[in-house]
C-alpha cells in the first residue's frame, strides 16, 4: 500500500506519514535550488570551480558540511551514484576552494536565487514564520546515524529568515535522504540495484538515472540480480514482489522521517505545510528545477 498525502496511516509516534511524504514534496524544492539556480553557478564558478555542467559543483557544494572528504566518503553518502562518477568531481574537488569557501558561497547563492524567486515576500511575514517553523522541526531531529544531516546541523544558523528556511529545509532533506538509504539498505538494494528498481516502478525514466554514472554493463548486472530475486520479470518489468518491496522501502523511509513532525506538533507541522505553499508555488514556477527528477516526487 502506498502513502498518499490524504491517507490517515500513523507511524508508531502517531505522525500521519501522508503528512510526513507531503512535507518532503514542500521541502525538497526549497533545498533544491542550491543545485539549479544561476546565482550559485556565479558564486561557486568565482571560486574557480567549472560550471559548465552541474555536476563539478553539486559535489562538492553538497559535500562541503562534511569538510575536506574525499570520494569514498561522498560515494557512501550519496549512495546511488557510481563510485566513478564521484571520483572523478571529487579528486580533486578542494583545490579550486576549501570546503569553508564553498559553505560561504552557496550561502550567498541560495541568499541571492531566494530574492530573485520570491521578491519581495523575501521579507514578508510568512516567510519568516515559515523559517521559524521549519527551524523547530529542524532542531528537534535526532541526527544519529545520518551523516549529512548531522553535518548541515553542525554549521552556524544564518540570521536573515529566508536563509533560515533554506538551512532548515537542507537539513530535514538530508535527514529524510539518510534514513533512505537506511531503508534502502534494509532493503537488500545496493547503488545501482536501488536506481534500477525504482525506474522499474516508473519513478523517472532509465535517461534520467543515467545521470548518476553506472554504465549499462553496471545496469543489466543489477537487473539480473533483482530478476533472480524475483523482484523484477524477464523484460525488466517490476514484478508484484519487486513492487512491494519498493512500497515498502518508501514506507519505511516516511516513518524514519517522522521525528521532525512529530517533534513539531500536528498543528504547527499543518501550519507550516499551509505556508510553505506559496512559496513551493513560485520555486516551481522558476522553471529552475527539471520536471523530472530522480527523487520520484510526485510519483513515490
Amino acid at each position: 500500500m502506498s502513502v498518499d498525502a490524504g491517507e490517515t496511516v500513523l507511524d508508531g509516534g502517531g505522525v500521519e506519514l501522508g503528512r510526513v511524504r507531503q512535507m518532503w514534496h514542500l521541502i525538497e524544492p526549497l533545498h533544491a535550488v542550491l543545485y539549479y539556480a544561476p546565482e550559485v553557478f556565479e558564486e561557486v564558478a568565482a571560486l574557480g570551480f567549472d560550471v559548465g555542467d552541474r555536476w563539478p559543483s553539486y559535489f562538492p557544494s553538497r559535500a562541503a558540511p562534511l569538510g575536506a572528504v574525499g570520494s569514498e566518503r561522498v560515494a557512501s553518502a550519496f549512495y546511488s551514484f557510481s563510485p566513478r562518477m564521484v571520483a572523478e568531481h571529487m579528486d580533486h574537488a578542494w583545490r579550486p576552494a576549501d570546503p569553508r569557501k564553498v559553505l560561504e558561497a552557496r550561502e550567498r547563492g541560495v541568499d541571492r536565487a531566494y530574492r530573485a524567486i520570491f521578491g519581495d515576500r523575501v521579507d514578508s511575514s510568512e516567510l519568516a514564520e515559515a523559517a521559524a517553523l521549519a527551524r523547530r522541526a529542524a532542531e528537534s531531529v535526532n541526527t544519529a546515524g545520518r551523516p549529512l544531516a548531522a553535518a548541515n546541523a553542525e554549521l552556524p544558523w544564518p540570521k536573515a529568515p529566508h536563509q533560515q528556511l533554506w538551512h532548515a529545509a537542507t537539513i530535514l532533506r538530508e535527514h529524510r535522504g539518510d534514513g533512505h538509504l537506511a531503508a534502502l539498505l534494509v532493503a537488500g538494494l545496493d547503488p545501482v540495484e536501488s536506481l534500477v528498481s525504482f525506474a522499474a516502478i516508473g519513478a523517472a525514466s532509465v535517461e534520467r538515472f543515467e545521470s548518476r554514472g553506472w554504465s549499462a554493463g553496471d545496469w543489466a548486472a543489477a537487473r539480473e540480480r533483482l530478476l533472480a530475486r524475483g523482484l523484477l520479470a524477464a523484460d525488466g518489468t517490476v514484478t508484484d514482489t519487486g513492487r512491494a518491496l519498493r512500497r515498502e522501502v518508501e514506507r519505511h523511509t516516511d516513518e524514519l522521517a517522522a521525528a521532525p513532525w512529530r517533534g513539531l506538533g500536528p498543528d504547527d507541522t499543518g501550519r507550516l505545510a499551509d505556508l510553505l505553499g506559496e512559496f513551493w508555488v513560485a520555486v516551481l514556477g522558476s522553471g529552475l528545477l527539471p520536471s523530472e527528477t530522480t527523487l520520484g516526487i510526485g510519483k513515490v
